[in-house]
Formats: structure tokens, C-alpha cells, sequence
């Protein structure tokens, strides 16, 4: 049976990533609206409700209000990739390697929150860690991050891309969230499981797609008698039987001269690596992604295949 898949705000960045990867696919059907009408709210609302699954790669405000003309429409499922709902309990959160019944619960879901692409490094780092007990209550974690400039959406990639703009960006790379107030800080403390909210320090670089995300901590902080080694077995442990979210080997980690963000690219994959000298005081985590792949448009399309498949 083919399933109907509207994709609300199709001519974005993340939309148009998620129509490549369903390209050539015969078990679904994409609706599609015009560019000219993409702002004819009744022409959204007919498409919406006419679909067995409909993604959102909308701003926040516009997610919410497609979520409102589905009102009484309980046949309709969703995929949500806005922060509107990344925090609603009443949500399934669409990062389905985050613990072993997560999968499930965005099958049976009927609305789906997807994750954010610096939170799934940061919550694939920590959430083994405190599901463990390795990382105590009360830690003060920071995060580090560095993402290509889709990241920022169509505004942010023109000011890169066009030098002729009043606004261009001639930086090669520049930090941002100044105020640690970045949105995505309560999807990292909620889904992390912390108590605390971190401080998360986020930054783009001049190249389009990538993603690395640092999580570093002092051992002496950690639970008594935390190591490298047993902090890299945690995440081996916590990421088994599945193929999406690789732990590479201490002995693989420790012979890389660098980490190149743009390893991914193209790739909706994700690689953890655990940095830190054996009996030393200090341990660096490290995710590295596509920030349009695992980190937006390919956890869409994994989670809107989990939905199909229940």
C-alpha cells in the first residue's frame, strides 16, 4: 500500500533534503504544493489532511499553526522538525537510537517531534552516560559544536554563499548564541536527562554540510573509578544491535591525527569517538554528523520508515 506524505514547507533546506532521499521510492506518494501557493492556507489545509503522514520543516509559530488545521483529524500522523514540540511529553522525540524502547514508541506514535541536529550529537553522548550513573546528578556540562551553514536555513546560507548581499558573511568561521540562551538547550537538558541545563556554546564554519558536537568532562567528577575505557564500553553497550550510530574503537580514535566535520556529508549515519590519555584526568566525547542528515532530513526520513513500518 503506498502512503501519502505531504511535506509542509517542501522548498526549504530540510524539506528539499527529505524530497532527494524519497526520490525513485514506490511504497509512498508525495503531495506536493506549488511555490507560488505555499502560503494559500487553505490549500495547506486540504494537502494536510489529505495525507497518512505529514512533515513539518516549518518555523515554529507555522508548525503550530498546521498542527491547528489538523484539529479533530486523529487519522493524520506527524513529523514535526521545528523545536515547537521537542519538549512535549505528549511527543514522541524522533531519535530513535536514544534508548532501547525509543524505536518503538515513534511507531506507534501519532505525532513526532524530530530532533534537532546539535542535540543528537550532545544527547547521543550524555544520555548513555546518566542512563549508567557514570555522570552524576548536578554536573556542569558544557557542549561545543561546530555545524556547516545550512544549518542556519536559506537566509543564512545566502549571507555565505552571495559576497554582492548588504549582510554576507566573510567569516570563516564564527560563534553564535552569545547569550547561552539557544533554543535548543531544553531539548538537551529534557532528552539528556539532566538536572542542570548545559552550557552550550555553538559555532558554524564555512563549508555547507557537517557537524561536530564535544562533550568534555573531568574524570574526577564522574562516578568513582570512571576510565576512558569504561566510559567508551558504556556507549558500546548503550548503541548495540543497530547500525545507525557507530562507537568507533579507542584504537581507532587514538590514531586519528584530526576529525573532519564533513566526514558524513551526505551520510544519515552518525560516529561517537571517546578522546582521553588511559589514567589521564580528562576525557573528550565526540559526535560528528550530517547536519541535514542524521541531524534533520535523514532522522525524518528514518523516523517517517518506523511510522510506515508499525
Amino acid at each position: 500500500m503506498t502512503a501519502k506524505i505531504f511535506i509542509d514547507g517542501e522548498h526549504g533546506t530540510t524539506g528539499l533534503q527529505i524530497r532527494t532521499r524519497m526520490a525513485g521510492r514506490r511504497d509512498v506518494e508525495l503531495l506536493s504544493i506549488p511555490e507560488a501557493e505555499r502560503r494559500n492556507a487553505a490549500m495547506r489545509e486540504d494537502l494536510l489532511n489529505s495525507a497518512d503522514i505529514a512533515i513539518l520543516c516549518l518555523p515554529d509559530d507555522a508548525s503550530r499553526e498546521a498542527v491547528s488545521m489538523l484539529a479533530g483529524n486523529n487519522r493524520v500522523r506527524v513529523i514535526d522538525t521545528s523545536t515547537a514540540y521537542r519538549v512535549d511529553p505528549s511527543w514522541a522525540y524522533g531519535f530513535a537510537e536514544m534508548d532501547k524502547a525509543q524505536a518503538d514508541r515513534i511507531k506507534s506514535a501519532r505525532c513526532v517531534s524530530n530532533p534537532g541536529c546539535y542535540p543528537t550529537g550532545a544527547i547521543g553522548l550524555i544520555r548513555p552516560l546518566r542512563a549508567a550513573g557514570i555522570l552524576p546528578d548536578g554536573y556542569p556540562v558544557t557542549v561545543n559544536a561546530v555545524s556547516g551553514y545550512t544549518g542556519g536555513g536559506k537566509q543564512l546560507i545566502a549571507q555565505m554563499e552571495d559576497p554582492s548581499r548588504d549582510d554576507t558573511i566573510t567569516a570563516n568561521n564564527f560563534l553564535y548564541g552569545l547569550t547561552l540562551k539557544h533554543k535548543h538547550v531544553p531539548e538537551m537538558k529534557v532528552h539528556g536527562q539532566l538536572d542542570r541545563a548545559p552550557l552550550f556554546s555553538p559555532s558554524v564554519g564555512r563549508f555547507a554540510q557537517g557537524m561536530i558536537v564535544q562533550v568534555p568532562l573531568f574524570l574526577e567528577d564522574l562516578k568513582d573509578g570512571a576510565t576512558v575505557e569504561s566510559i567508551h564500553a558504556t556507549l558500546v553497550e548503550h548503541y548495540a544491535g543497530q547500525d545507525i550510530v557507530t562507537v568507533v574503537s579507542l584504537e581507532e580514535s587514538k590514531a586519528l591525527p584530526r576529525v573532519d566535520a564533513e566526514e558524513l556529508v551526505g551520510q544519515d549515519t552518525m560516529k561517537l569517538f571517546v578522546f582521553g590519555t588511559p589514567g589521564g584526568a580528562h576525557v573528550n566525547l565526540v559526535a560528528l554528523l550530517d547536519n541535514l542528515g542524521k541531524g534533520a532530513s535523514g532522522a525524518a526520513v528514518q523516523n517517517m520508515d518506523l511510522m510506515l513500518s508499525a
